[in-house]
């Protein structure tokens, strides 16, 4: 390493020394332990897949840092790019090799203190070099990880620190990465020293910090109610002296007001060098249980180690919620003894400002966000999170569902059968630390040791070709399971599964490896029918009626640029473009009816609390975004969904008008759909009462067919709540050109662009959507040819089937233009009459005889009288299926 200790020379005159403030090199009063923050100073050099660069650091260009940091960004939206953080000139996506220096202070050595690097995470791995020396390294990207540099450090002197941390994809040839979880996944894992990094300094005789980056003292509450609880602790203290220690062990629980109401003590005699794990016990008399958001209540329990003379060695600090958890296949979760629903999200740790290095201020804003909605838990995925998620949690009363990086693929080769040794260490190093730094945290309830492993063959392109050999991932999900077991019984094994029972070939059924299991499923985005989402749980439950089932994750893409006037209009597009905010609004709708009413479910995480980056994905009106988040990436806008479960899931006065993003109306009638959790609901438009509605299904009210005026439409929702009026409101615009005429798109969820402006369809009834261009997945469509027409898009979609229009309009004469496209019938295989208000207006039309080829444009021309304020066009077959591709209706003057 002498080149490593020649770059750190030459630096060292022109770094930038973390220079140490005085209140922090002073020891705390509650502890002997010092901590120095290195958050500051920091130089980085970006090597990325360049071999050579990555051998060592560069002696120039490097950039000034602070720690978090990551050198990724990833994901960006298309549309207003000036709004936003990320565009595509700002991103990066460089997966390799980044260094990070540094230059610090340490304090004058006190005897024979020890000295700590305590790095909260690095991605992918991490090297770290001290004063010329390698120091230590690790492999787990997502986990606290400490390293004893005693040895290395300068005590009262300058320290030259290298980190070397390298993201590369495990799957790259010659990866140094090729054996560190995830495999792959629909997340991109950044790289760099994203959590804080600092200097821990001890008195020789001090508790673990060796303990896989966990605290070193544990505690678990055995049983509580009312009356008591019994709390077991273990406290490991270690002698890095030279000589034996006589020391005192206590656990003390005080409340949060700092009154001592439990306590206990070990005397021990430690060997030099010797670990000791010392076991104890408290009983505490009626305790204050943490009881969820109605109560978060949190005691501190302070472990302290002190010399047989009573001189302070060292002290830690927990906060502790005293509670029991358990899973119930009937009951689903049972907290403090009785049923408590949870209902809650998933949550990726990137937003577009800091990506993965996320500031506690950011974190807290998050969750902020996520507890308004009503939330009462997060599934933390796909890997292990931070501290400060922990605490918010344990502060906020959420119940967490804590998982490691084992995401859809567990093996590196596409011909290997089984898991790789490396693989295996990997997984069982980060349950370890998953466990060892999280178990002391009330708001943990399960450990999960996988997702989505169960694809077989089937697993979607988009994470990677599959293996030509699928591994059995049973033997490895065992293992995990048996060491999460063995580390902490007080939690059950959990992993989320995606495709049993959904008809798939070779599915493994992984379900029996753990206690309880949450199913991903998608029915009414990548598959059937929200509908179908009840009776799928209902099958699996029926299947192993004594383990309980959860659903950890439902979702739909929602772009909040894009809108529609009906979310059934035509169909959406799950891995591309077409995803109006609208039909994610009435997914979730849907979704939740069937939820909602079964209670066995030991819980429920939509997916996703946030839009998130990840380098797989073009859909929407983003890029490297998945768009299922409630919540921009940016956590700037709402979507409409959000306040859906804001109505239903807490008791936050809610009145929330939909479509408020869809300014330029299509139509002069909309349905006025808002989310309430009032008693009664009241609707304005332009200062004129629409109507009060009381106690909507679901917190849903609706006021069908409401007349917007030409120009500037002022909406406006209001109710009355015990704390006040509560109203939202909207302003709609609607364009001369919209005024007494109906322009309709049909087939197309997203109306099309054209010389004058359509709407997407609507007003039907019956029939269903088509599309003549085809729409491969996340790839752009590949459009049909369609001779005759100057408006090609809008010719493409169609309805077909016995169907109807059924239009509000004013009592009159009025023209109806028709276009038609026959996608592929020969002639006199599709006939059909249509009928306006029961009157024929065209009498087996044959679309393709008319038009003289597929594929070509046919515009029919006919009137139409309206009485009674309704146009009803029934289009009716004769042989086959009736179709129709626009629909446009003007007032005859």
């Amino acid at each position: 390493m002498t080149g490593l200790t020649r770059t750190a020379l030459a630096l060292a005159g022109c770094a930038l020394v973390a220079v140490l403030p005085a209140h922090l090199a002073a020891q705390d009063s509650a502890s002997p332990r010092q901590r120095v923050p290195l958050a500051e100073g920091w130089q980085f050099n970006l090597a990325g897949t360049d071999a050579a660069a990555a051998e060592r650091p560069h002696d120039e260009d490097w950039e000034v840092v602070s720690v978090p940091h990551t050198w990724n960004r990833v994901g960006y939206y298309l549309s207003d790019p000036a709004s936003h953080t990320n565009t595509a000139e700002t991103v990066n996506k460089v997966q390799g090799v980044g260094w990070y220096y540094n230059s610090f202070a340490a304090p004058t050595r006190d005897g024979q203190g020890r000295a700590f690097l305590e790095f909260d995470a690095a991605s992918r791995t991490a090297e770290v070099w001290l004063n010329g020396r390698l120091v230590g390294t690790n492999r787990n990207p997502f986990a606290r990880f400490r390293i004893d540099v005693t040895d290395a450090v300068t005590f009262g002197g300058t320290n030259a620190l290298y980190v070397k941390v390298d993201n590369t994809a495990p799957l790259t040839e010659g990866a140094q990465t090729a054996d560190v979880l995830p495999m792959t996944g629909d997340f991109f894992v950044r790289g760099g020293l994203y959590r804080p990094v600092s200097l821990v300094l001890t008195k020789p005789v001090h508790f673990d910090l060796l303990d896989a980056g966990g605290p070193g003292v544990y505690a678990t509450t055995l049983r509580a109610d009312a009356a008591s609880a019994d709390i077991a602790l273990t406290m490991r203290a270690r002698n890095d002296s030279s000589r034996p220690q006589g020391v005192v062990v206590t656990a003390t629980l005080l409340d949060a007001q700092g009154t001592q109401i439990a306590s206990t003590r070990a005397e021990r005699t430690l060997a030099a060098g010797e670990l000791a794990e010392v076991p104890a016990s408290l009983t505490v008399s009626n305790p204050r249980l943490w009881s969820g958001v109605a109560d978060p209540y949190l005691h501190t329990l302070r472990f302290e180690l002190r010399s047989a003379a009573g001189e302070l060695l060292d002290s830690v600090d927990q906060s502790f919620g005293i509670r029991t958890m358990a899973l119930d296949p009937e009951r689903g979760f049972i907290l403090n003894g009785a049923p408590y629903r949870l209902v809650g999200v998933g949550f990726h740790q990137d937003n577009e400002q800091t990506d993965w290095a996320m500031t506690p201020a950011q974190v807290e804003e998050s969750i902020r966000i996520i507890r308004e909605m009503g939330a009462n838990s997060i599934r933390l995925t796909h890997y292990q999170h931070g501290q400060p998620v922990h605490d918010l949690a344990d502060r906020y009363g959420l119940v967490l569902w804590d998982e490691i990086g084992l995401v859809t693929a567990w093996t590196n080769q596409r011909d290997q059968t089984e898991t790789p040794a490396g693989i295996v260490a990997n997984a069982r190093q980060q349950v370890a630390d998953m466990i060892a730094q999280n178990r002391n945290h009330a708001s943990v309830a399960v450990w999960g040791i996988a997702n989505e492993v169960d694809f077989g063959p089937g697993r979607p392109d988009f994470l990677g070709r599959p293996p030509e050999v699928v591994a059995d991932p049973i033997p490895l999900l065992e293992e995990l399971a048996g060491l999460v077991r063995s580390t902490d019984a007080s939690r059950p094994v959990v992993l989320a599964h995606c495709c049993e029972n959904r008809g798939m070939v070779d599915v493994p059924e992984v379900a029996e490896t753990v206690d309880a299991v949450g199913a991903n499923l998608y029915y009414g985005w990548y598959y059937g029918r929200p509908q179908d989402l009840g009776p799928h749980l209902d099958g699996l439950r029926a299947k192993r009626p004594g383990q309980p089932l959860s659903i950890s994750e439902y979702g739909a893409g929602a772009a909040d640029t894009l809108h529609t006037d009906n979310p059934l209009g035509g169909p959406i597009d799950m891995g591309g473009r077409t995803q109006p905010e609208e039909y994610a609004s009435w997914f979730h709708e849907e979704s939740w009816k069937q939820l909602e009413p079964r209670t066995y479910l030991w819980g429920t995480w939509l997916w996703n609390s946030f839009d998130f980056g990840t380098t797989v994905r073009r859909e929407g009106d983003a890029q490297d975004i998945n768009t299922k988040g409630l919540v921009s990436y940016d956590r700037s806008i709402r979507k409409d969904a959000y306040y859906f479960y804001r109505a239903n899931w807490s008791d936050n006065p809610t009145v929330h008008i939909n479509g408020r993003r869809y300014v330029d109306r299509a139509y002069q009638v909309t349905d006025v759909r808002v989310y309430s959790n009032a008693s009664r609901t009241t609707l304005t438009v332009n200062g004129q009462v629409i109507g009060t509605l009381a106690d909507c299904p679901h917190s849903v009210c609706v006021w069908p067919n409401v007349a917007l005026r030409e120009g500037e439409n002022v909406v406006v929702a209001s109710a009355d709540f015990a704390s006040g009026p509560v109203e939202d409101r909207v302003t709609w615009q609607l364009a001369a050109s919209q005024v007494g005429s109906f322009r309709i798109d049909s087939g197309a969820i997203l109306a099309a662009n054209a010389e004058v402006r359509f709407g997407s369809d609507n007003f039907f009834v019956g029939g269903s959507a088509g599309n003549m261009d085809q729409t491969p997945r996340g790839r752009p469509p590949v459009p049909a040819s369609i001779a005759g027409t100057s408006r090609r898009d809008i010719a493409a979609t169609y309805r077909r089937g016995d169907f109807h229009y059924r239009l509000p309009l004013a009592d009159g004469r009025y023209r109806v233009a028709l276009t038609f496209v026959e996608p592929d019938k020969a002639v006199g295989e599709r006939v059909f009459d249509v009928l306006a208000n029961g009157t024929p207006v065209l009498s087996a039309y044959d679309v393709r005889a008319r038009a003289g080829a597929v594929l070509t444009e046919q515009v029919e021309t006919v009137e139409a009288t309206v009485t009674g304020g309704v146009l009803d066009l029934h289009f009716r077959p004769v042989t086959g299926e009736a179709i129709v591709s626009a629909v446009e209706i003007s007032a005859l003057r």
